[in-house]
């Protein structure tokens, strides 16, 4: 269900290069009802799903995605920029609308009996997210959707993902 989250979120031009236009959320993690608002819509879109774990990507991707294990009342998996966790990792390498990152988790964090929701804040390319399941496939978990706050539909994230996986795509706000 879509809730007026939208007049929250400011659009920043130029940002972090000439011609992106970044879209800031961090005003809804603000306003303790709409962050309130997308947790509990994204974990009741997914409730029933016999999901285990929710796997969020660093940074934002942990506020939100902690926040729907909590919900779901589930664990969460970090995934994480290079060089941070302490034990042995697994990792991948995916590219973004404005460059290439790294993302990794324990090599333990997922197992065949896992069922993951991928969360994020917002969906662009879909980078972010078809490494998170390319990191769930590696562990012989199973991908049971993912979940955004927004999605930028004209950079058509959908393709790239369903390239991936078959898993349910939901985002709250489609622009």
């Amino acid at each position: 269900m879509e809730r007026s989250y939208e007049e929250l979120i400011v659009s920043i031009p130029d940002y972090p290069k000439p011609g992106v236009t970044f879209k800031d959320l961090t005003p809804i993690f603000d306003d303790g009802n709409a962050f309130r608002a997308v947790v509990d819509d994204l974990a009741a879109h997914f409730a029933g799903h016999d999901i285990t774990k929710v796997m969020g990507a660093e940074a934002r991707g942990f506020i939100v995605g902690a926040a729907v294990a909590y919900a779901l009342g589930i664990g969460f998996v970090p995934a994480r920029k290079p060089g941070k966790l302490p034990r042995k990792t697994i990792n991948t390498t995916y590219d973004l609308e404005y460059g290439s990152d790294e993302l990794e988790i324990h090599e333990d964090a997922l197992g065949s009996q896992d069922t993951v929701l991928v969360i994020d804040d917002l969906v662009a390319s879909g980078g972010t997210a078809v490494a998170m399941a390319e990191l769930v496939q590696a562990c012989g978990a199973r991908l049971a959707g993912m979940g955004f706050i927004m999605e930028l539909g004209f950079l058509d994230p959908r393709t790239k993902i369903a390239q991936a996986t078959d898993a349910e795509v939901f985002s709250l706000i489609t622009v």
